[in-house]
């Protein structure tokens, strides 16, 4: 069974960092893609950062220059750096695993506050 498990969200002052964590289970982990969303109540889910496969990375506008996604597939683990976090950046951050062969799985969410 395919398990992605977050981890890292809490209560931060605004301008404040946070590192956002999360293990995938399952074989060939390198080849998978990895992304950060992150979903308001009421709103649709929206893709936060993605990293490739091939360690190409791209983010939304909302946090350019301030989110850093990484991975280490030693540890079949990927990370989402959060600097300058601002009120606005208080949602729940799922992380999504897409395999090669087009399957898709979800974490079960990780709360992010931001809040002095």
């Amino acid at each position: 069974q395919v398990q992605v498990v977050e981890s890292g969200g809490g209560l931060v002052q605004p301008g404040g960092s946070l590192r956002l964590s999360c293990v995938a289970s399952g074989l060939f982990f390198s080849r998978n893609d990895m992304a950060w969303y992150r979903q308001t109540p009421g709103k649709e889910r929206e893709l936060v950062a993605r990293v490739t496969s091939g360690a190409i990375t791209n983010y939304a506008e909302f946090v350019e220059g301030r989110f850093t996604i990484s991975r280490d597939n030693a540890k079949n683990t990927v990370y989402l750096q959060m600097n300058s976090l601002k009120p606005e950046d208080t949602v729940v951050y799922y992380c999504q695993k897409t395999t090669p062969w087009g399957g898709t799985y979800w974490g079960q969410g990780t709360q992010v506050t931001v809040s002095s």
